[in-house]
């Protein structure tokens, strides 16, 4: 890489912003992403430069490359959906009476707090999306952490504040309003805990709030709660849900209902059902998971286009009303000899003892059409 000196106009130090992504084809080349700032060193040609970022120098097109900032016309404009009506939903009491409720969820998370106590001793947690903050107070009352960062973007936190004071936990958890992107914290982390999942897992994409926030706050070897994720596809029978809301349009009270039943299915299985309870019986295949993501490895950019491959092999006659999906969280156990928990809804469920703690929670797809198999 001493082609360099080799150019004419080798100048002083300059910033640029990068216009695009570029993944660079050889070795010498540096690979950046739109948004990034590079150090130019010397423009070697008017189709290549020599630039560094972060300390690793390569060749880099000019043409990705703008002086000083970016142009803000270039800016994704924020969606005023995801600002108001999101963080508003999430200033109400409403959802956090759902989730609290939810015992499941609330207690995977308590019981991995309780599970892991000695390694959590003094160490630096962050609750990211903490809501009432249910999960700082789990650590303050259980572990004994040195510090919890409650973050929270919603007006939630200044009733997590009040919370924090009424059970006295206000010298262990600061809580802090506003979102990830923006907000600093004094130090890094020991240990980052999220209840990000949405339904089908990645509803609400909050799950891009945790990379960022992993990248930015949680110092090397640090721990990730949960610690990976799988969502769960299995085609099924509906029969139940299908009589009550399709056959009962045949002859009700003796007459003949049938004009409504294009109407019935339309407003009944065009949108998904869920909370939806699966019967082991109603899988018409073995369940495949068809999306797995490792929260210590797992990339902003893998989350622009995810895929997943899955096949299924039919076992039984049945009729085939669409498929149920649930998600699979793991918590990684730090404690030697620790006992571990399994919480299981979806179909097939048995005990299992596995490397850490999982929760599921399941939604049917229904398909906009009944297909007998």
């Amino acid at each position: 890489m001493d082609s360099e000196e080799d150019g004419e106009d080798y100048l002083p130090v300059k910033d640029y912003v990068a216009l695009a992504d570029f993944s660079g084809d050889g070795k010498d080349q540096l690979r950046f992403l739109c948004g990034d700032r590079l150090l130019v060193h010397a423009k070697l040609s008017a189709e290549w430069w020599w630039a560094e970022l972060r300390g690793v120098r390569g060749y880099v097109p000019a043409s990705y490359l703008r002086e000083g900032e970016a142009p803000e016309a270039e800016e994704e404009p924020e969606d005023p959906w995801q600002d108001e009506e999101y963080f508003g939903n999430y200033g109400t009491l409403k959802l956090h009476l759902e989730m609290l409720s939810d015992k499941s969820r609330t207690e995977a998370y308590r019981q991995v707090i309780l599970g892991n106590r000695a390694f959590l001793k003094n160490k630096v947690v962050m609750d990211l999306g903490c809501g009432t903050g249910i999960i700082s107070l789990f650590c303050a009352q259980l572990a004994q952490p040195s510090t919890v960062y409650a973050v929270e973007a919603s007006s939630m936190a200044n009733y997590t504040r009040q919370l924090v004071k009424q059970n006295g936990f206000e010298d262990t958890i600061t809580v802090l309003q506003g979102r990830i992107e923006e907000i600093q914290l004094p130090q890094q982390v020991d240990v980052l805990v999220s209840e990000w999942m949405g339904n089908c897992l990645l509803f609400e994409f909050m799950v891009e709030s945790v990379v960022l926030s992993r990248d930015r706050w949680l110092r090397d070897g640090g721990v990730m709660w949960p610690s990976s994720a799988a969502l769960s596809l299995v085609p099924c029978q509906a029969d139940t849900y299908y009589s009550e809301n399709m056959s009962f349009w045949d002859r009700p009270y003796g007459l003949d209902f049938t004009p409504l039943q294009l109407l019935a299915q339309q407003e009944f299985f065009t949108k998904p059902k869920f909370s939806h309870i699966i019967e082991p019986k109603d899988c018409l295949a073995p369940p495949c998971d068809v999306l797995f993501l490792d929260m210590y490895t797992l990339q902003v950019r893998d989350l622009e286009e995810l895929k997943g491959h899955f096949h299924f092999c039919v076992e039984k006659s049945g009729t085939f009303h669409g498929f149920t999906a649930w998600f699979t969280v793991y918590f990684e156990s730090l404690e030697a000899g620790d006992t571990t928990v399994e919480l299981n809804t979806g179909p097939n469920a048995e005990q299992k003892q596995l490397p850490g703690i999982n929760m599921q929670k399941s939604k049917t797809h229904q398909r906009d059409q009944q297909t007998p198999l």
